[in-house]
């Protein structure tokens, strides 16, 4: 899962600037609250192509596919509520439009000769929404808490290695590790700071603040109904100062055929979208494609079939690399995905220094399949086009989430090549929560179609090693490999960038070898957001379409016609 969780998406780490859909996974209004034109035909078209000065107000709408359990994203450790809690809460660093650090909280920061000391000069003024000064004390309380064992939060590793921590007055923040930690710096570029002064001496898994955070960022939540919407409005005293638009409203829509509906009807503003909706709905629409701008980006993610290693078939490489044979991965990414997604073989974004380009992709070949499971031990002894083992079928069960359609597919593809080659599978489809706490978390499943999102920095430590297979840990599928394990920690270590990216490289060939999961495909980020939306960066710089979505604004002709409840 994306270290995160995102609707069936994980990320390694939480980046602001990661996706469309979670920078802007912030609205919903249901038909009580606001009242919207169904189209705007009358809307001139000419005045959406036309670019109006910035101005603030205005409310935003989008839609996402799942409700965050919590607002506590580091706690929760599932993408929605990482990616609310990016418009509440503040990292101490951040990632530029060029995807280079840049101080967030901390206005400077110095790192000792030694590699083994990191510290932090805030900026001055720093506040919560309440008016109280955030210090150097709230980011201290943050990393005791996210390092606590109590805790659980699945992010904890990368601050367990921080020895001491110190605040010796309200500017200054200072970390210490007993050896260096090359991720170290992006690691505090994805914490999200929480007050001391609302959460000290509070049980973090229960607390009401989870519900009603006290937000430091750029928005506060207004207000919240469960599985209907989440209603953010500005923050008049962001310590980054204020943005453009006054409200952001995210409507939590699970089917992805009802948020088009309400992108046509011009009820929302912005929506992630599938292959067929980009490549073929919206451009046989002329009046919608007139509406909407759309944009394409290679991200950070990849979809897999991940196997629960700690269940029999799948302790037999010869098993798993003969399910990775069977399966037609360009039919997957040419069916499913219409071609907008890329064949790989690492866990990295194809193109960048840590995709080992010795790899390729698994090729589709069936009579290989066929041969390792003969060498595995299975027949076809009864002639039902299943084989066996010792009277056993080689027959498991694939879950995946519902509403997801490419990934209920994919599912049916994967089924289908599988039963070629006498493998038998089952297809179930949950609910994401339901998937993610009652599956995922107790490692109750044979195997899984899910994805995982994934951040700048190679380091896969709570993905992969060995050591983190505890309920709510990232590496669920119960991988265990030695060789791993000491490749991971050295590449923690590994300052050198040539030398760095080698690890990586070595780390992926034995992923390659040992085949623990099938690599589907690398996917585009695709979406649309309607033209009144202005001010988004052209051309889309390397940090997405969603950076610098505070600068965005909706000039006044524009806007919609809302009445608001009383």
């Amino acid at each position: 899962m994306t270290n995160q969780p995102l609707s069936g998406m994980h990320n390694i780490r939480t980046k602001r600037h990661v996706s469309t859909g979670q920078r802007f996974a912030v609205g919903v209004l249901s038909s009580c609250l606001i009242a919207c034109s169904s189209d705007q035909p009358d809307q001139n078209i000419s005045d959406l192509n036309q670019t109006y000065p910035a101005q603030p107000g205005g409310t935003m709408i989008s839609a996402m596919p799942s409700d965050p359990s919590s607002m506590i994203g580091m706690v929760a450790g599932e993408s929605a509520s990482l990616a609310i809690g990016a418009y509440l809460f503040n990292s101490v660093l951040k990632y530029d439009q060029n995807l280079d650090l840049t101080g967030e909280l901390a206005e400077s920061w110095q790192v000792a000769d030694d590699k083994k000391t990191i510290t932090f000069r805030l900026k001055p003024g720093l506040q919560w929404a309440d008016g109280k000064p955030l210090t150097s004390a709230d980011i201290l309380f943050t990393w005791q808490l996210i390092t606590d064992e109590n805790t659980h939060s699945p992010y904890a590793s990368d601050y367990q290695l921080v020895t001491n921590a110190e605040a010796p007055d309200a500017r200054t923040f200072i970390v210490h590790y007993s050896q260096p930690f090359a991720p170290a710096l992006e690691s505090w570029a994805s914490l999200q700071v929480l007050p001391k002064h609302k959460l000290a001496g509070q049980d973090i898994r229960t607390t009401s603040f989870a519900q009603k955070p006290l937000s430091s960022h750029y928005y506060q939540l207004k207000e919240w109904r469960h599985g209907e919407y989440i209603k953010l409005e500005k923050n008049p005293k962001s310590v980054l100062g204020p943005a453009n638009i006054d409200h952001l409203i995210e409507r939590i829509i699970p089917d992805p055929a009802a948020q088009f509906l309400e992108l046509m009807a011009d009820n929302i503003d912005s929506m992630n979208m599938d292959p067929i909706t980009y490549a073929r709905i919206i451009p046989s629409r002329p009046a919608l494609q007139a509406r909407l701008n759309q944009y394409k980006e290679l991200g950070n993610s990849y979809t897999y079939l991940g196997f629960n290693l700690k269940r029999k078939p799948f302790d037999d490489v010869r098993v798993r690399k003969a399910i990775n044979y069977a399966i037609d991965k360009q039919e997957i990414i040419d069916g499913v995905y219409l071609g907008l997604g890329i064949a790989i073989a690492s866990p990295y974004k194809p193109g960048t220094r840590w995709s080992n380009p010795q790899l390729t992709p698994y090729p589709f070949d069936p009579a290989k399949a066929k041969q390792l499971l003969a060498e595995a031990g299975y027949q076809d002894s009864d002639g039902d086009g299943i084989v066996e083992r010792n009277g056993k079928k080689l027959s498991f069960e694939v879950l995946t989430n519902l509403g997801n359609k490419q990934r209920e597919k994919t599912a049916v593809i994967i089924q289908r090549r599988l039963k070629e080659v006498g493998i038998e599978t089952h297809i179930r489809t949950l609910e994401w929560a339901s998937l993610l706490t009652n599956f995922i978390k107790p490692g109750d499943f044979d195997a899984v179609v899910m994805g995982w999102g994934l951040g700048l920095d190679p380091d896969q430590y709570t993905i992969w090693h060995s050591s983190q297979q505890k309920p709510g840990q990232f590496n669920f599928i119960g991988y265990n490999n030695p060789a791993v394990d000491k490749l991971l920690e050295q590449g923690r270590l590994e300052f050198d960038p040539e030398k760095r990216m080698q690890i990586y490289h070595n780390f992926a060939k034995v992923l390659y070898d040992d085949s623990p999961l099938v690599y589907l495909s690398a996917g585009y980020g695709l979406t649309a957001i309607h033209k009144r939306i202005q001010g988004i960066m052209n051309p889309v710089p390397p940090a997405g379409v969603g950076y610098d979505s505070q600068k965005w604004y909706l000039p006044e002709p524009l806007r919609r016609t809302q009445i608001q409840a009383e």
